[in-house]
């Protein structure tokens, strides 16, 4: 048995990433088709040993696949997700309707059995709360956690290949006495930080700030949740990391805690300050899962936990957890 898979999206640094983990995990595909803007219509990419052209995205092409794995940006996602869903499954990869009340906003490791209950289409979160929610969840479960106060250091590649190609370009310039020009982000992002991801509100936070905000709440179904978030973009090509403190509602212990995380789904611990062994994002490029380290006491908090964590924000950040959804869908024989 075989779905007839369309990513939409396809040339960007998530839809590759979408179609290396359709084929690394073996997804049942009889079909793949590959769609993107007109500016790459008749690139080829490799799938299974074959190349396969893409075609231009619109109301044509959109339409006679079984699975949708979208992450084309949100006004994309508007104008092409409801039309993809009256043939198939919509799992999308951006902003567009991750709050809607009547969207399952979907990790497998934490609400899988959400997915069940889509009326076309299932939003995939944004990649920083993706890895947090997926360290966190299984610690509320078992000691309640009253409030979050994260800071993230995002990679580059969160903002796509043009934000991976300019932080080359500029390591190149400043490493040859050039000017490092910025035209993704408002300052050069070389051996720098941007403490501004997105538009700010309001209320002076991003709306990054804001999605990992109530993103977290309605993933983990804890609307009573306090969540404080500063987002950072750092010169990282790949890899989102967090600082993250947490307060519970009741007393753990950090071996507690530590037993909880190497139990989790989707967690694996590396936690040995003393020899230097924790999460960087270098070493875990390409990876899977959602590494956690830096485990110890909060100073602010009579209970809780302070912790680092780290993973690959284009696979669990966004590709894998999107392919996670689809094999979950299969398992239960919903597509």
């Amino acid at each position: 048995m075989g779905y007839k898979v369309a990513v939409v999206g396809a040339t960007g640094a998530v839809g590759r990433e979408m179609i290396k983990i359709i084929e690394q995990r073996n997804f049942p595909v009889s079909e793949l088709k590959l769609l993107a803007s007109s500016r790459s219509k008749g690139k080829e990419i490799e799938f299974r040993g074959e190349s396969i052209k893409v075609e231009e995205l619109n109301e044509t092409t959109i339409k006679g696949s079984d699975v949708y794995l979208f992450s084309a940006g949100a006004s994309i996602s508007r104008q092409f997700a409801p039309l993809a869903a009256k043939s198939g499954v919509v799992i999308d990869n951006s902003s567009a309707f991750r709050m809607e009340p009547d969207v399952p906003l979907v990790v497998p490791e934490v609400n899988a059995e959400e997915a069940l209950k889509h009326n076309g289409i299932i939003a995939n979160p944004n990649c920083s709360t993706i890895q947090m929610v997926v360290a966190l969840y299984p610690l509320h479960l078992k000691f309640k956690i009253k409030k979050i106060i994260v800071a993230t250091y995002q990679s580059v590649s969160g903002t796509g290949q043009k934000a991976i190609n300019e932080l080359e370009r500029q390591v190149r310039a400043w490493v040859s006495d050039g000017v490092p020009e910025a035209e993704v982000y408002p300052y050069p992002i070389a051996f720098n930080l941007i403490p501004r991801i997105d538009v700010v509100q309001d209320n002076l936070y991003t709306k990054e700030e804001m999605k990992m905000v109530a993103e977290t709440r309605k993933i983990m179904r804890a609307p009573e949740i306090l969540v404080c978030a500063t987002c950072v973009r750092v010169p990282v090509f790949r890899c989102h990391s967090e600082a993250v403190t947490v307060e519970f509602s009741v007393y753990a212990s950090l071996d507690e805690v530590r037993r909880v995380l190497e139990n989790a789904p989707g967690v694996k611990v590396m936690d040995d300050p003393f020899n230097d062994i924790y999460p960087t994002p270098l070493e875990l490029a390409h990876t899977d899962d959602v590494y956690v380290g830096r485990i110890r006491e909060p100073l602010v908090f009579e209970n809780g936990v302070s912790l680092w964590i780290v993973a690959d924000n284009l696979r669990k950040g966004a590709a894998l957890n999107a392919v996670q959804i689809a094999e979950y869908l299969h398992l239960k024989q919903a597509l």
